[in-house]
């Protein structure tokens, strides 16, 4: 396999499990070396780490809850304190609540404001906080949904706005670090088999919202990573202040 990230370090948030897990695994199979960070899933953590190494790259476990701000810097601190740079950032870490609409009744404010801090302020402190260590000609890509600018049922529209604020955030970030060769990119799938998920679809996709997909099948984690392993690699260093939807053509 091509190992066109030999030589660079990438950190994936919440990157433990789902999406982050397998994103974090094809980022070492392109030969990078990988920061994965977590909240409560250590042993989780501590699989991906020693599966990456098993590749034969470097990698590191960093527990840092993205719903506090104040863990951002320290987070970037202690990836580049271990590896000596940091050149490419995925901001995948986020959570989801969905399922009340907003006048419903019993509506858990406390977790949707939770969101919030996680999905918007926790990715963009950490952002924050790489940018000023991120190697000239590095990548920080985003894992927006494709929520963010479509929403086909009702019961999102708290999730569907963290994402949408991702993706404007994304397009100034860019702005702001394309003097040093930096490209910044959302990445906007559809439905993936992920726990966030299952959690609130349950274990079937409801026919209906195959019917949605002209693909008519959710994508999987590998087709997402790719996207990401290709904005983070050589040929994406044109690509920047995108928002790219991996989602089967669900919404169009």
């Amino acid at each position: 396999m091509s190992q066109q990230l030999k030589g660079k370090v990438a950190l994936v948030t919440g990157g433990s499990r789902g999406l982050g897990a397998v994103t974090a695994e094809a980022l070492a199979d392109q030969g990078a070396d990988v920061a994965i960070s977590y909240v409560a899933s250590k042993e989780k953590a501590d699989i991906v780490v020693e599966q990456l190494r098993a590749k034969g790259v470097r990698a590191l476990a960093i527990r840092s809850d993205q719903g506090d701000t104040s863990a951002a810097k320290p987070l970037i601190d202690q990836v580049v304190a271990h590896f000596g740079r940091l050149d490419i950032l995925i901001n995948n870490a986020a959570i989801a609540v969905q399922g009340k609409t907003v006048d419903a009744p019993d509506l858990d404010t406390v977790n949707l404001d939770r969101q919030w801090r996680i999905n918007v302020m926790g990715a963009v402190a950490t952002t924050r906080a790489a940018a000023p260590v991120l190697s000239n000609g590095g990548r920080i890509i985003f894992i927006g949904s494709l929520l963010g600018t479509r929403v086909p049922f009702a019961g999102a529209a708290d999730y569907a706005g963290t994402k949408a604020a991702v993706a404007g955030y994304a397009r100034g970030v860019a702005r702001d670090l394309g003097g040093r060769d930096i490209t910044v990119n959302v990445i906007q799938p559809g439905v993936m088999p992920t726990d966030m998920a299952a959690a609130v679809l349950g274990d079937t996709i409801p026919p209906a919202l195959l019917d949605l997909h002209p693909i008519r099948r959710i994508a999987t984690l590998e087709e997402v990573s790719a996207m990401v392993c290709f904005l983070a690699g050589p040929q994406g260093g044109y690509i920047t202040g995108g928002v790219h939807d991996v989602a089967g053509g669900l919404g169009i």
